[in-house]
């Protein structure tokens, strides 16, 4: 008699936000997955939405909600069989209490497990690079308060540094930057007193990696914490664990 064959759990993706970033997520899913064979990988569904608008102008300025998007993108990934939904943007998070009442499913916080990595690390002050609406909404900072762990932020002239290496660097799909002002302001927080620095927006990976730099303080990375959350939450075990 036939074994019936072991249905892989789904991963869902609300993505878009963008498109390189959830390529990004996707990527480390698969490469942190121990897997032998295609068949021992999680099934992933990505609903790359780019239609939403922009997050920040929406927090900041009142400007208009990419909610209803990212909900459509939820139920779309659950009607399609998702078991967990998981989210390819920092920002987004703002809007992360309002999606959980139109969904059934489990919805990991990348917020959440971010901090949770960094009180087990032991950190007691990071440094935070992120948008805008990241920063100004104070939704990191809620999560690492439950934690007690001081949070360093950029400054006016360094966020819009920051910014532009986002927006022009890695959304406009520039292959090279020059770094050498991102490596200043690390290691202005170090001088600071911080003693990792989070990269809160689900670009910097992405440039930290393509750009190549040189950071004097560890790296957290938000992308690798919750694909390795998804992956633990659908049952594989994570690569080196």
């Amino acid at each position: 008699m036939n074994t019936p064959k072991k249905e892989n759990k789904t991963i869902g993706i609300i993505g878009g936000m963008g498109p390189l970033a959830t390529v990004d997520l996707f990527n480390k899913i698969v490469n942190l997955c121990d897997c032998k064979t295609d068949l021992e990988h999680p099934r992933v569904l990505i609903d790359s939405n780019t239609n939403g608008p922009d997050r920040s102008p929406a927090i900041l300025r009142g400007g208009p909600s990419p909610l209803s998007d990212m909900v459509r993108s939820a139920l779309t990934l659950e009607r399609g069989g998702a078991d967990v939904l998981v989210m390819a943007c920092n920002t987004a998070h703002y809007f992360y209490n309002d999606i959980i009442p139109f969904v059934r499913i489990p919805f990991l916080n990348m917020l959440e497990e971010t901090a949770k990595y960094i009180h087990e690390k032991g950190y007691t002050t990071v440094a935070l690079m992120c948008t805008d609406g990241t920063t100004k909404s104070g939704v990191y900072h809620r999560e690492l308060e439950k934690f007690n762990i001081n949070v360093l932020t950029l400054n006016e002239k360094d966020q819009e540094i920051t910014l532009q290496m986002i927006h022009d660097g890695v959304k406009a799909g520039s292959k090279t930057w020059d770094t050498v002002e991102i490596t200043r302001i690390i290691a202005d927080f170090a001088a600071a007193g911080a003693q990792a620095v989070i990269m809160g927006c689900t670009e910097l990976p992405v440039a930290f990696s393509q750009y190549e730099i040189d950071s004097c303080l560890p790296t957290i990375d938000p992308t690798e914490i919750i694909a390795r959350s998804a992956i633990r939450f659908v049952g594989v075990k994570v690569r080196g664990e």
